[in-house]
């Protein structure tokens, strides 16, 4: 007979190396609400009139493994920055039980969407001025709920032990916006909306076509897949009806395909991608648009590649930088325009401007992170990102499957190469952009530094 003693030692033993068995295992914990403004409130340049039968979608993972849980959250507004994002990004934390730093926020970017900006919104307060589309009453309730799901999903987390990648071209949908002349500046913009034929007949020029997943799996069952394609995601808009446009329209498709699993998709680095080549902006072209790009997702899902992972596997890195400031950027010259109520400040994201350049000055860091979970390498970028950067990144690390989410905080706006600043173009004006050419060389070290770790 085993000693009383020995015997309770043992079932303890055992119990302890449970509880450690099943908190290194790795889970997810998946979140899908509504963020649907209502009717009345505002859209980013319009009032809401009606609801659509696709509204707005926040939905993530919570991604739990040895360390503490990473937080990564897709939200179908035109964008969150400045304290806005740093108070999504602090209520997730908490939701989570994780730290700030583990946590990336990213909006879409469709326009039929609202504008977060904590930060604008109280510049304009303080000045006795309406903070108009940046009205923050809404977003703080979606907010309270966002982290309520995010709080579920984390003690609701499912098990998963597998990771798929796979990718494919999309047809025709992308194409670059900047069209340039033989002096190699740019001549025109090719918007979202081309209607002109001479403009829609320009090559695609510099995209990337390929739409990336990524997968978690248990055994055979998918949990969850992460979809990763740039483009900026108008097919037409100002309707006063809030919805996710083509983008959402495909996630919605490949929803149906895939019950079993949460869609979640996220822009990449679509900030001089659109699809005016292939769209005139004719009410049909969303569901076109919108069809090519789940055919894609779809030959992405059919050749997925899986892999057994462990909580080895899984890790999360970030680099925090201080983007340089747009030289053009004035903080006397727009506080003048604010105290006279100038238009071209009250109507073209001045107090989103004033407040980027106030925490700069303050030395606020963003934080650029790395999901790793096997040969995956998900990069979270900020701002209206350049495509080049995307493709520099997949260069980087070829041996790996790299893939990148941009529209974090949404504070920067543009975010040019280097050699963008010198070439002309809406997208590098200072009305446009809030970063200095510079910005290359510190996005692209800490890109090179965390796919490299």
């Amino acid at each position: 007979m085993i000693p009383r003693t020995r015997l309770v030692s043992g079932c303890l033993l055992w119990a302890c190396m449970l509880v450690v068995s099943v908190q290194a295992q790795l889970r997810v914990g998946l979140f899908d609400i509504d963020a649907t403004p209502p009717v009345g409130s505002r859209l980013a340049y319009d009032p809401v009139t009606n609801v659509w039968d696709l509204g707005l979608r926040a939905r993530g993972v919570v991604v739990l493994g040895k360390d503490r849980p990473v937080v990564l959250c897709a939200v179908d507004w035109i964008g969150i920055g400045n304290e806005g994002h740093d108070a999504f990004r602090q209520q997730l934390a908490t939701a989570a039980g994780t730290t700030v730093d583990r946590v990336a926020v990213h909006a879409l970017h469709q326009h039929d969407a609202p504008e977060c900006d904590f930060g604008a919104e109280k510049i304009l307060r303080d000045a006795g001025v309406s903070p108009w589309n940046y009205e923050g009453t809404f977003a703080r309730e979606f907010l309270g709920r966002l982290s309520n799901a995010v709080s579920r999903a984390s003690s609701q987390a499912q098990p998963f032990n597998q990771v798929g990648t796979g990718q494919a071209e999309v047809r025709e949908v992308a194409s670059n916006r900047r069209i340039f002349g033989p002096d190699g500046k740019v001549r025109t913009v090719r918007y979202t909306a081309t209607t002109d034929p001479a403009l829609r007949a320009e090559p695609e020029g510099v995209i990337d076509p390929m739409v990336s997943l990524v997968s978690f799996w248990n055994d055979d069952r998918p949990v969850a897949v992460l979809s990763y394609y740039a483009t900026h995601p108008q097919s037409y808009y100002r309707t006063g009806i809030a919805n996710p446009d083509f983008p959402g329209v495909a996630r919605f498709l490949r929803q149906i395909a895939v019950p079993e699993a949460l869609h979640v998709h996220f822009n990449g680095a679509g900030g001089n991608i659109g699809a005016g080549k292939y769209n005139d902006g004719s009410p049909a072209n969303r569901r076109i648009l919108g069809e090519r790009l789940a055919d894609g997702m779809r030959r992405a899902w059919e050749t997925t590649r899986r892999e057994p992972v462990t909580t080895n596997d899984l890790r999360w890195r970030f680099e925090p930088v201080a983007l340089p400031v747009s030289r053009h950027l004035d903080e006397d010259r727009l506080v003048a325009q604010l105290k006279g109520r100038e238009a071209s400040f009250l109507t073209a994201n001045g107090a989103g401007r004033l407040a980027w350049l106030r925490r700069a000055k303050a030395g606020h860091r963003i934080d650029i992170g790395c999901l790793a979970l096997g040969r995956a390498r998900i990069l979270h970028m900020p701002g209206e990102l350049f495509v080049e950067y995307q493709l520099a990144a997949k260069a980087e690390r070829k041996d790996l499957f790299v893939a990148m989410a941009a529209y974090g905080d949404y504070g920067p706006y543009y975010i040019g190469t280097s050699v963008a600043y010198t070439e002309g173009g809406y997208e590098t004006e200072p009305r446009s952009s809030n970063v200095a050419p510079e910005v290359e060389s510190v996005l692209m070290g800490a890109v090179r530094k965390l796919l490299r770790e």
